[in-house]
């Protein structure tokens, strides 16, 4: 009896001991990522992305590498209402990819209907940026997907209110844990993901592309266009339209800050806000200007309708100050007397020639691939 008793509890001991094992397992591995629930149709594993050669190198961080996984949730973010205070806005309210990724206005409403005081920024390239917003106050996409939200006229909400919100759906535990390996949401991986997408929308097959892989003929005025856009002109020998000092490169943009002339005095002061320094007052981000023929309206303040009157302020209207770039006073067509105002002198089938180059910069493919549209419309 003794020994039967001692059987027994041997065999109790190593069954539980058994079973606590087996838990134990099973709850660690709960916590990998390769054993979240991968749905039907739903594609994980290394994003494989494909750049243009000559638009440089980039830098995608170590520890945020893009994945198709990490791509599909933070596509889902990006249009994402609830990460606004009141569900009425996502990133893709004023980042609309028929509009390259702008949104028409001038100063966009936030979720509170305010107007913000700057232009949305087409969000084209953005895997070769190193400085974000019109006055670099982020230095990675990371750093920026998170600024929007808790911007009180953006979308003002708290961090731990966004997070709350997706922690509390049934989709979103379960997206985040396939990616990141753990269903608890952080403002951290928010922020991965919102980036893996935003390094994706990549802009590369314009007329102006075709152009240089030999696939398009430009006609002579866009040719001309061409010509005049990348020349800084040298009075008297060079002609010029000085676009390319600034919007240089296969980018259109060299990520530099300038102050381009808007103004003598400024309400808005841009890089000043972000470096401290009164040298940087009036300066703001070159932005690129692929697909600028849908971006309208122009400047960091939207205070240009069309093109035409972008180059019409080049062209004759540059307001000078202590900070106005000198790419821009050392650029004109002629002479001028010594203390006149600032001109580039270009002729009215110069302007029309350069608008004509800029609409070789659109790129139909950009605004409607279905890898960057609306997850939720079916």
């Amino acid at each position: 009896m003794v020994e039967k008793n001692k059987f027994n509890f041997i065999y109790k001991r190593f069954a539980y001991t058994f079973l606590l094992w087996i838990g134990i397992s099973f709850g660690f591995s709960g916590c990998k990522k390769d054993d979240a629930e991968v749905l039907p149709g739903e594609e994980t594993g290394p994003y494989e992305l494909k750049t243009p050669r000559n638009f440089g190198d980039y830098i995608i961080p170590a520890d945020n590498p893009l994945t198709k996984e990490g791509v599909a949730l933070g596509r889902m973010l990006f249009y994402e209402k609830k990460l606004s205070n009141n569900n009425t806005i996502s990133c893709a309210s004023c980042h609309q990819q028929e509009k390259a990724f702008t949104d028409g206005k001038a100063l966009s409403p936030g979720s509170e209907s305010i107007l913000g005081k700057r232009s949305t920024m087409s969000l084209a390239n953005l895997l070769w940026a190193k400085r974000f917003f019109w006055d670099a106050r982020a230095t990675s996409l990371e750093q920026q997907a998170l600024i929007p939200i808790q911007d009180p006229v953006e979308m003002h909400q708290t961090l731990e209110q966004a997070v709350a919100k997706l922690q509390q759906t049934a989709e979103y535990p379960t997206k985040f844990k396939l990616v990141f390996g753990s269903d608890v949401i952080t403002a951290e991986n928010i922020a991965k993901a919102l980036a893996q997408f935003e390094r994706i929308l990549i802009s590369a097959d314009s007329k102006y592309d075709r152009y240089l892989a030999k696939k398009y003929q430009p006609t002579p005025q866009e040719l001309n266009g061409e010509s005049l856009f990348f020349t800084h002109p040298i009075a008297g020998s060079l002609r010029g339209g000085n676009c390319g000092d600034c919007h240089g490169g296969f980018l259109t943009t060299l990520g530099n800050f300038h102050n381009n002339g808007l103004d003598t005095d400024f309400a808005d002061i841009g890089l000043e806000v972000t470096t401290g320094k009164a040298t940087d007052k009036g300066k703001f981000k070159a932005p690129t200007l692929r697909n600028i023929a849908l971006t309208a309206p122009y400047m960091h303040d939207g205070r240009f309708q069309t093109l035409e009157e972008v180059l019409d302020h080049y062209n004759e209207h540059v307001q000078m100050s202590t900070t106005l770039d000198p790419l821009i006073i050392q650029a004109s067509n002629e002479t001028s007397a010594p203390g006149a105002p600032i001109k580039l002198f270009l002729t009215d089938q110069e302007k029309k020639d350069i608008i004509s180059f800029l609409h070789l910069l659109t790129d139909s493919t950009f605004i409607t691939d279905n890898r960057f549209s609306d997850p939720f419309k079916k």
